[in-house]
């Protein structure tokens, strides 16, 4: 128990470092969110008496001194209240990531695991004797990895959507349906991102690759594998119980990790296809000094990485015992 409340309380202190990081940086850039908001209103008409401090009000910056605010953010921010929105406004913070956070989360989260998948069965095949096709795979899927995120994207846009007209160029539905739980928004939604997904699993699958077929080579060569092949097991048998077994181990844990960047999504490629989730709704955040939204996608993505990082140290105190003895 010792072992677990240490973490626990660990990563609680790593989350009040964060929240509190998050409160005081945004207010050491240059710029005013108000003195924003007060210009955007005076270009259709003059603002009514007293707006300015009512918008003070509304983004929390009217409540004392630096130490004041904070406190007050704290408390907003345990009733998840993030303030309202510039970019948007009045719309609160709060209700634009939970119309954003869906579109990321089920795009990256649902890529992320088919890119692992994909990667762990070929790297185990590569890494076995006999997997010379799935070896030949190692070059050309590096090749992709290594390519930005953003250039992969412009590529497959340029091919796929500008030039053979194969997909949309941008969005995540169509405009002609409404969203809801019905088959035209659905299917327009999986259509859109056909191409975005393709980006992802095609930069991401060749890390899987690498990481699986290298750690499987490593793991032929232990005594376990040795005595299995001496007693004449199946090669299918020891490639799957005892060589892929235990490569998985390292690459699980940084699935682990990947799964809590999952919010953050993927920026450039959001962008590039003005994807509507929360990583093109933070360069529009960040381009309109939207201060409380961008805190408030910061402060997400943060907790979520965090969070993923205590899970697997958890998970490790039950898998490795060893792991909870005091150093």
């Amino acid at each position: 128990m010792r072992y677990f409340a240490r973490k626990i309380g660990f990563y609680a202190v790593a989350a009040w470092a964060a929240i509190t990081i998050n409160f005081f940086l945004p207010r050491l850039i240059p710029g005013n969110p108000v003195e924003i908001l007060m210009s955007r209103i005076s270009q259709s008409g003059s603002p009514p008496p007293g707006e300015a401090k009512t918008l003070a009000l509304l983004l929390g910056l009217s409540h004392g001194n630096i130490f004041s605010q904070y406190w007050h953010y704290l408390v907003q921010l345990a009733h998840f209240n993030f303030g309202i929105s510039i970019t948007d406004f009045p719309t609160p913070v709060s209700q634009i990531i939970a119309s954003t956070l869906p579109w990321t989360i089920i795009l990256v989260g649902t890529c992320t695991v088919i890119s692992f998948m994909i990667g762990i069965v070929l790297g185990t095949i590569a890494g076995f004797k006999g997997g010379r096709w799935a070896e030949a795979l190692i070059p050309s899927t590096t090749f992709l990895t290594s390519l930005p995120y953003f250039f992969l994207a412009l590529l497959l846009l340029y091919f796929l959507s500008y030039e053979f007209h194969v997909f949309p160029l941008n969005g995540g539905y169509s405009d002609s349906v409404t969203i809801g739980f019905t088959w035209a928004f659905i299917s327009s939604a999986v259509y859109h991102a056909i191409l975005p997904s393709l980006t992802i699993i095609l930069a991401s699958i060749g890390g899987w690759l690498l990481g699986m077929r290298n750690m499987t080579l490593t793991t032929l060569s232990e005594d376990y594998v040795t005595a299995a092949e001496a007693r004449g097991l199946p090669r299918r048998k020891i490639m799957i119980n005892y060589a892929a077994r235990n490569a998985v181990i390292p690459s699980i844990t940084g699935f682990a990790i990947s799964l809590g960047f999952v919010v953050s999504g993927s920026i450039a490629m959001e962008y590039v296809f003005s994807y509507p989730g929360i990583g093109y709704e933070l360069l529009q955040a960040i381009s309109n000094d939207d201060y409380a939204l961008t805190q408030a996608i910061f402060l997400i993505i943060t907790l979520s990485v965090l969070g993923a990082n205590l899970i697997i140290d958890l998970l490790y105190g039950f898998i490795d015992p060893r792991t909870r003895q005091s150093r």
